[in-house]
């Protein structure tokens, strides 16, 4: 069993606990209703805040990658540190067990930010997407590896229709074919494989040149250390990056955006 398998597998355990109720896409429209602010994930992708591809920050304290990646952990510490640096959206991890986040975390940045918040987890039920929305979320991921072409055409319409943003998670050509079928806003190139954790920002260029850039906005994720890496990614046609752990490793969070942005 792969680290992939494991956590979806821990997933499972987890969903059953949360009470039992069909999701319907008004229930989720309602719960954004009730939130009364409205942050738009996608257009603040399409307008940087800083630099010509835009910054989504991830608050991370730890995967099982890399272990602990911030010992001294402040969220919302480091959720200002992005802002103020020009990070355009947040990522914010939520699973508990392997990466050590919290739906908390998600709350208390999205009370001490004003950009966009994308709920980083392992989302294998439309109840999670509920749970994303009541607890601070303008987007969450959909990973096409753990979901089957039903579920991830049901998660998407539920999640876009009721205004939440999803980024579809692809790293390689069948889950691309797979994820292009739904008409995805936003894609994301995984540049670590998540069965073996082994990185190849190389994916990102071979997937880009089977996306229609005009109609899907194009994110790559994960292996990001660079400005090199950055010029590299925004040259195949990324408009988007995701990056956590050389921001929140380097120290210097705004040092560290100012030379990733340019």
């Amino acid at each position: 069993m792969n680290i992939l398998d494991k956590i979806v597998a821990q997933k499972k355990i987890e969903v059953a606990k949360l009470p039992a109720r069909i999701i319907a896409a008004g229930d989720l429209h309602d719960a954004m209703l009730e939130r009364n602010e409205a942050r738009d994930f996608a257009k603040a992708l399409q307008n940087p805040k800083r630099g010509s591809v835009a910054l989504i920050a991830e608050v991370k304290k730890a995967s099982p990658s890399a272990g602990i990646i911030c010992k001294d952990f402040d969220p919302v510490r480091i959720a200002r540190e992005y802002e103020a640096a020009g990070a355009s959206c947040l990522s914010v991890l939520t699973d508990e067990q392997f990466f050590q986040g919290s739906l908390d975390y998600l709350k208390q940045i999205r009370a001490a930010v004003k950009i966009p918040l994308l709920r980083k987890d392992f989302i294998i039920d439309e109840r999670q997407i509920l749970e994303a929305i009541e607890w601070g979320a303008d987007a969450i991921l959909l990973i096409a590896a753990i979901l089957s072409d039903e579920q991830l055409n049901q998660f998407h319409s539920l999640a876009t229709n009721a205004g939440l943003a999803a980024l579809v998670e692809v790293h390689d050509e069948e889950e691309l074919e797979r994820a292009l079928k739904i008409n995805p806003q936003l894609i994301g190139v995984n540049n670590r494989n998540l069965k073996n954790f082994t990185v190849d920002l190389g994916t990102t260029e071979r997937l880009a040149a089977k996306i229609d850039l005009g109609k899907s906005l194009l994110v790559a994720e994960s292996g990001i250390h660079s400005r090199a890496d950055v010029e590299r990614l925004g040259h195949c046609g990324a408009k988007a990056i995701l990056v956590g752990e050389s921001l929140i490793r380097d120290g210097n969070i705004s040092g560290k955006v100012a030379e990733l942005l340019g």
